[in-house]
């Protein structure tokens, strides 16, 4: 099977909703723009996509790059030319996340070919897993209380926080909430990156005397040593390696400094499905967790996939609606079409403009 042709179609993509925001100093939802589709064909027939908001972006760099490496190429060689475009890497800086969309449009070529999802082709491990709700930020700490209450209503057995991103009030909200929800639901914490060492030193400590399950990217993550100063004074454990660069290899890092308690994999900015499974794998190596950042399908194929994960992350709006994926008692199952299966989803929300051709 060889590559025969390669191309990025361009979609109007509305406003994300519902609006949204994230902590004090973050931009919130996605305002209107332009999505990419990629197409990856090939002389057998089968097509394989993969899709990013960034679509502009994506298109320059699959026109001067991406298209020349790929053509002719047989796309079952994924490590080959996963390893082309950490090469390609080195000299145009690819923002992180956007160097997964091939790797993904290869692997979906993979499933259709061997008629399996994904999770299957890379392994798998579970057909369901718990859904955590993964809140956006909220106005007051007595709003976020509400939404813990709507969460758990809705099936969701467990809870992580956006909050301010004010250290202080941030701890407060922690308290409150364990506080109100009790001792026997799990939660957990994401900075988002809002602190320096000694407000997230603070911070840590309310963690740890709430009995949060971990404390995620409280800090730029490209520091490990800050990092490994941060675990010296806390003990809360620390989920970490969300969006530094590097890869597997930043991932090895926080595990060589014994900083990390855990580490997150996904998609979207560890290098697709095969940059996902490497750190996934490393983890495990050491009895690490690797836990799966994003929502969508194509975590859904990891959370399936990865024996190290223990959680699906699942946004929550505050609307009182739950995640279609999510069923009413807060499980995620496996996803059941060959490849990544967007074609399946364009079945519910109409096919993007310019794709008929490929999926009639």
């Amino acid at each position: 099977m060889k590559i025969t042709n390669v191309e990025v179609i361009l979609v109007e993509r509305p406003a994300f909703a519902p609006a949204f925001v994230w902590r004090k100093g973050l931009p919130g939802s996605e305002p209107a723009g332009v999505s990419g589709w990629l197409v990856v064909e090939t002389d057998a027939g089968i097509t394989g996509f993969a899709t990013t908001p960034r679509g502009v972006i994506l298109k320059d760099y699959v026109e001067r790059r991406f298209k020349a490496e790929l053509i002719g190429q047989d796309p079952l060689n994924r490590e080959f030319l996963w390893e082309r475009a950490w090469e390609l890497d080195r000299i145009e800086r690819f923002a992180p996340n956007l160097a997964h969309v091939v790797d993904v449009a290869l692997w979906d070529i993979a499933g259709k070919q061997a008629n399996l999802p994904i999770w299957k082709l890379l392994g798998g491990y579970r057909e369901s897993i718990q859904a955590y709700a993964s809140t956006v930020t909220f106005a007051t700490i007595e709003e976020f209380l509400e939404v813990a209450d709507q969460c758990l209503a809705l099936g969701y057995p467990a809870i992580k926080l956006h909050a301010f991103g004010d250290a202080k009030k941030d701890a407060l909200l922690c308290t409150k909430l364990r506080e109100h929800v009790g001792d026997d639901i799990p939660l957990m914490y994401d900075g988002s990156a809002a602190f320096d060492l000694l407000d997230a030193t603070y911070l840590g400590h309310a963690l740890a005397d709430a009995g949060y399950l971990w404390y995620e990217e409280p800090m730029r993550e490209f520091s490990v040593t800050a990092y490994k100063w941060l675990g010296e004074r806390v003990r809360v454990p620390l989920l970490l390696g969300e969006v530094t660069d590097g890869a597997h290899m930043s991932a090895g890092d926080f595990i060589a400094t014994g900083v990390a308690s855990a580490v997150r994999t996904s998609t979207f900015l560890r290098g697709g499905f095969t940059g996902a499974m490497r750190i996934a794998h490393l983890a495990d190596s050491f009895h690490l967790r690797a836990e799966v950042h994003g929502y969508g399908l194509e975590s859904a194929h990891l959370c399936m996939a990865i024996k190290n994960n223990t959680y699906y992350e699942s946004l929550v709006f505050g609307d009182g609606v739950r995640e279609a994926m999510v069923d009413s008692h807060g499980l995620v199952h496996a996803p059941k079409n060959p490849g990544v299966g967007y074609e399946g989803s364009w079945a519910n929300s109409g096919i993007p403009r310019g794709l008929e051709k490929f999926v009639a």
